[in-house]
């Protein structure tokens, strides 16, 4: 089941990326913290509804047991909402998501992993492919930058203080799900439900303060049903969340590089929804994902 939640996952975050990316606004400095909150909120009413439905009985302990895990996520993903900002969410996920290498290659190098032949073609491809994406869309916007034969909307403009947000993204996001890795599946430090519901309940938390800071501190207004499309990006979040920790309980070290392929879902989505550029060789790179991914549910056959 765990190529089928990772699938899941991955739907749901390219569906969430998008909705970032509508809901980021470069002329409000305090849209990611906006989107913060609003994830934070949704994160914390799934948790509660899914604890009281399930009649889980939640040990606050697992707040702190669970808190190296959640610092390095919700840490990796503010810092995604500042960049996405200032990069097309075509080059600033595929180059966010390169994380789920480093997870493997960290998995690989202190666990001891037995890989198929399939398997290592997969994650070989998929991982390619990501980190391919990003190059395209890059060399093709600079052509575009250079024939002047288009206005590049000012939030997409490249810098590299720009370019540092996505690539401390993948660094940090890589390290926690590398250490989720560790809690849920080498070594069993935690339930899958424990996980989700210490995950959650730290986002709210820390929703919690981003309102106060907010409100309270920079004296901003906070409408919170002027916030649907940062309310869509939080559902779609929280619902990969959900599916992304049983995967991860079951084949961490498979399925880290295949949830990372959610960005191809997420280019896909720009393209249609957001009328950021394709080329024929980012298509082509999109399906030999897709067949990397094909490659990978073969290999869960086996």
């Amino acid at each position: 089941m765990w190529f089928m939640f990772a699938l899941l996952t991955a739907f749901a975050w390219g569906g969430a990326d998008l909705f970032y990316k509508k809901g980021s606004d470069s002329d409000d400095r305090f849209s990611h913290i906006k989107i913060v909150i609003m994830v934070g909120l949704v994160m914390g009413i799934h948790a509660t509804v899914y604890m009281l439905v399930k009649g889980i009985s939640f040990d606050p302990i697992d707040l702190l047991r669970y808190s190296p895990v959640s610092a390095l996520y919700i840490l990796s993903m503010t810092i995604g909402y500042i960049g996405l900002r200032y990069m097309e969410l075509s080059i600033a996920s595929p180059v966010q998501n390169s994380s789920g290498a480093v997870t493997s290659i960290l998995l690989f190098i202190f666990f001891t992993h037995k890989l198929g032949v399939v398997e290592v073609l997969g994650v070989t491809i998929i991982t390619l492919g990501v980190i391919g994406i990003a190059i395209l869309e890059k060399a093709a916007e600079q052509r575009a930058l250079k024939a002047g034969s288009e206005q590049i909307d000012k939030k997409y403009q490249i810098g590299m203080m720009a370019i540092m947000f996505p690539i401390l993204y993948c660094i940090i996001d890589g390290l926690g799900t590398f250490a989720d890795g560790i809690y849920l599946d080498e070594l069993k430090l935690i339930s899958q439900d424990s996980a989700l519901l210490a995950y959650e309940f730290t986002f709210f938390l820390c929703a919690v303060l981003a309102y106060t800071y907010l409100k309270f501190v920079k004296k901003q207004s906070f409408h919170l049903f002027k916030e649907r499309v940062k309310g869509y990006a939080a559902i779609f979040e929280t619902i990969g969340q959900f599916f992304y920790v049983f995967a991860m309980s079951s084949n961490a070290i498979i399925a880290a590089p295949l949830i990372a392929s959610y960005s191809i879902f997420s280019v896909v989505l720009s393209r249609i929804f957001l009328k950021e550029r394709l080329t024929k060789m980012q298509y082509a790179v999109i399906i030999l994902v897709i067949i990397g991914i094909a490659l990978l549910g073969i290999a869960d056959e086996l």
